[in-house]
C-alpha cells in the first residue's frame, strides 16, 4: 500500500480509502458477516482511511462501523464522518449530532469531519447557523481532530468556501469524466494551491466506469501497450495527481478490493506515460461522445421557476446513454419523483426559455427535458413514484428497527 502525507494534517493516508456507502447487504441490510471481512481485511492490507456519514445505509452504516472497528482497528485507521446539514436547523443540533456519531461509532473523537455535500445554499445556511465556530470548538475540545467539507456545487461556490475558513481538507467529486464538473480540476488545484489536502470520491462513477463499458470505449483501452481493466485506467488516472492524497471506493466484493489493494501498490504520482494519459482523454471524449447533452453541471441554469432539477435530468438522461446506467429511471424517479423533497421532474418544464438564456453551452434545455421526460416518465411514471416512495419508507422503517434491536 502506498502513502500520502496531508501536510495540512500530518497524517500519511493509505492513497485507497475505504467508503461506506455500498456495503454488501442481504435482505435490504448491511450483510454484516461478510462487510466486517472486507473491511477488516483491507484495513489488514494497508487501508488507514474510513469514511462513512449519517445517511449511509439508511443510517446503519456509522453504528456497523464502530462495531467494526472494536478489537484494536480503530487505533489502525484515520475515521471520518460528516456533519449533514439538512438535518442541521440550530446551532444545537450540531453538538447533538456529532455526540450521537461518536456514541455510534464507539469513540472519543472523529478524526476527519466534513459538513456534508455543501453547494451555494447549504454552505450559506450551515455559515449562517455558526458551523465554522462549532468545527473550531469540536477541534478544541478534542471532538474532532482535522475539520473539512464535502462538495457537490458549482466551481464558484467551491472558491467560495475554500476561502471562508482555513479548512484542512475538502472532499470532491473527480474522475476523467468530472474534469469539468461540480469543482473539477481548476478546483482540485485551487484548493491545494491553498494547502488543503484533497480526497477524491466517485472515480468510478458509482462503478460505471469501471463495469460493462461501451465498445467505443473498450476499442480505446484495447489500443494499450500496457492491458488494464477500465477500473485500474480509472484509478490510476487519478493517482497520477500528486494533489489527491486519497481515492475514496465504495468497494463492496472481494475481487474489487484484491484489484484495488493491489493498483493502490504500485499507482505513484505522475507515473501515467504522456500516451497514457492520451489515452485516458481519448475514452473521456468517446464517453462524451455518446451523451445526449453536453451538460456541465455548472447550474447556471438554476433557480428553475417551475422547479424542475435540470442538471440532475440532464447527467441521469447522459448516465443511461453514455454510461450503460441500468439504474438510471430508477434513480430519476426515487430522486426527483417526490421522495426526498418536492418533485423536480422534466415534465414540470414550463418551456419559458430562462434556462436557455443562462447556459453557458446554450444548449436547447426545454427540448432536452422533453426528452427526458419521454425517456423516463410515461403513464406508469406516477404507479412507479408511489411504490418507490413506499419501497423508501419500508427501508428507513426496517433500518431503524435494526438499529433498536442493536440498541
Amino acid at each position: 500500500m502506498l502513502y500520502r502525507r496531508m501536510e495540512s494534517t500530518g497524517d500519511d493516508l493509505s492513497i485507497l480509502g475505504f467508503g461506506c456507502m455500498r456495503l454488501p447487504q442481504r435482505g435490504g441490510r448491511i450483510d454484516e458477516e461478510r462487510a466486517t471481512g472486507q473491511l477488516r481485511d483491507a484495513i489488514d492490507r494497508g487501508v488507514n482511511y474510513i469514511d462513512t456519514a449519517v445517511p449511509y445505509h439508511m443510517g446503519t452504516s456509522e453504528p456497523f462501523v464502530g462495531r467494526v472497528l472494536g478489537s484494536g482497528y480503530r487505533e489502525k485507521v484515520k475515521l471520518a464522518t460528516k456533519l449533514p446539514p439538512w438535518s442541521t436547523n440550530e446551532r444545537e443540533d450540531m453538538d447533538r449530532i456529532l455526540g450521537s456519531q461518536l456514541e455510534k461509532l464507539r469513540t472519543d473523537r472523529i478524526d476527519y469531519y466534513l459538513l456534508h455535500a455543501l453547494d451555494g445554499k447549504s454552505w450559506k445556511k450551515m455559515r449562517d447557523l455558526g458551523a465554522l465556530e462549532f468545527l473550531d470548538r469540536a477541534k478544541a475540545d478534542g471532538r474532532i481532530v482535522h475539520a473539512g467539507f464535502s462538495f457537490h456545487g458549482d466551481l464558484p461556490a467551491f472558491k467560495e468556501i475554500v476561502d471562508a475558513h482555513p479548512w484542512q481538507f475538502c472532499q470532491i467529486q473527480y474522475n476523467y469524466l468530472d474534469v469539468k464538473h461540480q469543482a473539477g480540476t481548476e478546483g482540485l488545484e485551487y484548493a491545494a494551491a491553498k494547502g488543503l489536502g484533497v480526497i477524491a470520491m466517485e472515480p468510478l462513477r458509482g462503478g460505471l466506469l469501471g463495469g460493462d463499458v461501451p465498445p467505443e470505449v473498450r476499442a480505446v483501452w484495447d489500443e494499450a501497450e500496457v492491458s488494464r481493466t477500465p477500473a485500474e485506467w480509472a484509478l490510476r488516472w487519478i493517482w497520477n495527481r500528486p494533489e489527491i492524497h486519497v481515492i475514496l471506493s465504495g468497494m463492496n466484493d472481494e475481487a474489487h478490493i484484491d484489484e484495488n489493494v493491489r493498483i493502490a501498490s504500485e499507482a505513484h504520482p505522475d507515473s501515467l506515460a504522456r500516451n497514457e494519459l492520451e489515452l485516458v482523454r481519448r475514452a473521456g471524449a468517446a464517453y462524451r461522445g455518446l451523451m445526449k447533452a453536453d451538460c456541465t453541471g455548472c447550474q447556471y441554469c438554476l433557480p428553475c421557476p417551475a422547479g424542475v432539477a435540470i442538471p440532475a435530468c440532464l447527467q441521469m438522461y447522459n448516465s443511461k446513454h453514455a454510461l450503460r446506467d441500468r439504474r438510471a429511471r430508477w434513480n430519476y424517479l426515487t430522486f426527483l419523483g417526490g421522495a426526498f423533497g418536492p418533485p423536480s421532474l422534466a415534465s414540470l418544464c414550463e418551456d419559458c426559455g430562462a434556462c436557455v438564456e443562462r447556459c453557458p453551452q446554450r444548449l436547447p434545455i426545454p427540448s432536452l427535458l422533453r426528452d427526458v421526460a419521454s425517456e423516463f416518465e410515461g403513464p406508469l411514471a406516477p404507479s412507479m413514484v408511489w411504490f418507490l416512495k413506499k419501497n423508501l419508507a419500508v427501508r428507513r422503517w426496517w433500518a431503524k428497527r435494526g438499529l433498536e434491536k442493536q440498541e
